[in-house]
């Protein structure tokens, strides 16, 4: 009977702790995706093929929200990102990529402050902004920078 219970609340506290977000293999259809950084190398870029140099390897230009459950800031922005997925959904993809789980990915980017975004185009070096940020700001930089 210990062991139903034990397994029971384990399954419960995983379902209640799975992401919110759908997973990289999927397609974001006006979401926000979780990266891991599996699909970080197979959706945005590959640094251990091409050390020299970035290169994309997205077919959209996106946002990456690196992030942490804990903090205030990007929970903030959460609700902005999922709208703007969805208002450039086909246009842009946007990502998350939880600095906690991924500790190794941050660390190689040098993210030391969250929220930190990443804008990328398609072709071009990628863009960083920090801190949490209005609507207007990312409705500005998706224009000035992802889809000029």
């Amino acid at each position: 009977m210990k062991i139903f219970k034990f397994t029971l609340l384990s399954v419960a506290f995983l379902a209640l702790t799975s992401s919110a977000y759908p997973q990289a293999g999927k397609d974001n259809n006006g979401e926000v995706v979780k990266l891991t950084t599996k699909g970080f190398i197979e959706k945005v870029y590959d640094y251990k093929k091409n050390k020299d140099r970035f290169v994309f390897e997205g077919n959209l230009p996106c946002i990456i929200d690196f992030y942490a459950d804990w903090c205030a800031p990007c929970r903030k922005v959460d609700p902005i990102l999922k709208d703007l997925a969805k208002e450039y959904k086909g246009k842009i993809n946007i990502y998350k990529i939880n600095v906690d789980d991924e500790r190794a990915l941050a660390q190689l980017f040098g993210i030391r402050s969250i929220p930190t975004y990443f804008f990328i185009p398609v072709k071009g070096e990628p863009h960083y902004k920090l801190g949490a940020k209005p609507r207007e700001f990312f409705v500005e930089e998706i224009k000035e920078l992802l889809l000029k």
